[in-house]
């Protein structure tokens, strides 16, 4: 591996960006044999993390489509029992230590009253009547809680015609993002990214699609303006598997079909990549709790439709031997609330791996 550009950070840049050197602990001095050079502060932290929750919670809840496509009727969205304490106690209750919301996914609704688009929480007016941020009843709970707090963002993509997404007749293609965007996808992004930086200091921002064909190029910029801006914040590009890319290597296990290697649950279809052994670097893997690879709750799906704790927590393990977080993704249903059925589940796997694993 080549020495990543951006995590070989000299103490002059370490002091231009407001973080401390300090000598480097063991598994620093690790990860700088495998090549990763001095690890920056928030990468050294992330390796404490564990374990946590992953919520794709958005406008794809409501209209049955893993993939939106940002036409849907704003109305829809409409969650009148939303409790994100009730999220965050779940989260303890299972031993997590951060938790990962989808802000903004593939239909480009923003859970937050962004200034850059009318498809932000304010034209979702069955939700606190168009004047809520569910961004920020996020993040106070979980900190209240004292846990990490996470926002997915989802770059542009060729989303249409898969995964329940089908666009309106005569209607263009937003890839994503809202229809704010224009051309200028990348400085579209620059903004937003800023915008919740600025408001909500997340310790992690998780990019989905980083490197896809429209802004890829813009990848090293914006990466490097996210960390000038928020220095202690964590960067995670989804399936970067090389730390110039990503602050921390990363892994979608229930994604690639073809993949049969490393299927430890044992179950048809559902597959995916482990961290290599001996994996000295920082690293995370992420799972969904329901089966069938589906990431949004789906009123088909039932208690019998989630994984046994016990395949989960061999999961963890494997994680922990490969210096990896585990991000469970548990997804709240239309009301707003994660079900009860999950919920028990998320604490029995808590105590499998309290009983298993450091």
């Amino acid at each position: 591996m080549n020495l990543p550009k951006l995590c070989v950070i000299s103490c002059a840049c370490l002091a231009l960006l407001g973080g401390d050197v300090a000598a480097a602990t063991a598994p620093e001095k690790a990860a700088a044999a495998a090549g990763a050079g001095v690890l920056a502060p928030r990468q050294h932290d992330f390796m404490q993390w564990r374990f946590g929750l992953f919520l794709h919670f958005n406008m794809s809840t409501f209209s049955g489509s893993e993939w939106a496509n940002g036409y849907e009727n704003p109305d829809n969205f409409a969650p009148a029992k939303l409790d994100c304490g009730q999220w965050a106690d779940a989260a303890k209750s299972a031993g997590m230590t951060y938790a990962v919301l989808t802000v903004k996914h593939t239909g480009g609704w923003c859970l937050w009253p962004s200034a850059y688009t009318t498809h932000g929480v304010q034209s979702l007016r069955n939700f606190r009547d168009g004047k809520g941020d569910l961004v920020r009843e996020f993040a106070d709970a979980f900190h209240a809680r004292g846990l990490k707090v996470g926002f997915y963002y989802c770059f542009p993509g060729d989303y249409v015609g898969r995964y329940g997404n089908t666009l309106p007749a005569g209607q263009p293609d937003l890839h994503g993002l809202p229809p704010e965007a224009g051309e200028d996808l990348g400085g579209f992004i620059k903004k937003q990214l800023g915008e919740l930086l600025a408001k909500y200091h997340p310790d992690l921002l998780w990019i989905d699609q980083y490197s896809n064909k429209y802004t890829l190029r813009q990848w090293p910029e914006i990466k490097a303006l996210v960390h000038q801006a928020a220095p202690q914040c964590v960067l995670v590009a989804n399936n970067a598997h090389d730390l110039e890319e990503s602050d921390a290597l990363s892994y979608e296990w229930p994604w690639d079909p073809q993949k049969r290697a490393g299927n430890i649950h044992g179950l048809p279809g559902y597959v995916g990549t482990l961290p290599p052994e001996g994996n000295a670097l920082p690293a995370e893997l992420c799972d969904t709790i329901q089966t069938r690879s589906r990431w949004f709750w789906h009123p088909d799906l039932g208690p019998a439709d989630l994984q046994d704790a016990s395949g989960m927590a061999e999961i963890y393990r494997q994680c922990r031997e490969r210096n990896a977080n585990y991000l469970l993704n548990v997804p709240p249903d239309r009301d707003g609330l994660i079900p009860a059925a999950y919920v028990e589940r998320m604490r029995e796997l808590g105590e499998l791996i309290n009983r298993r694993a450091p």
